[in-house]
């Protein structure tokens, strides 16, 4: 079996409000979990209990997130500010 190449260069990633992205998604998460939390007892009678800590959890890695495309923001920003620095003539 031949190993598979690409036949053309792979495009350059789509960059957006990432910051913005990671932050709704947090929210959402969290606004999910306080909207289960009246109908604890339904979800621990059913076995539906996860649905409650999943939304939890949803939210603290959306915490993690959030610091972390942040500092991947403020890099992106810093090298930008290096490369204009160092290259005056380019755009």
């Amino acid at each position: 079996m031949a190993k598979w190449t690409p036949k053309h260069e792979a495009p350059e990633p789509l960059e957006g409000p990432v910051v913005a992205t990671i932050t709704g998604g947090t929210i959402l998460w969290f606004v999910l979990f306080l909207a289960q939390l009246p109908f604890y007892g339904w979800y621990d009678d059913h076995g539906h209990l996860w649905w409650v800590w999943t939304c939890l959890a949803g939210a603290g890695l959306g915490l993690i997130g959030i610091w972390y495309v942040r500092g991947r923001d403020a890099a992106l920003k810093r090298a930008a500010a290096a490369a204009t620095a160092a290259d005056p003539q380019a755009d």
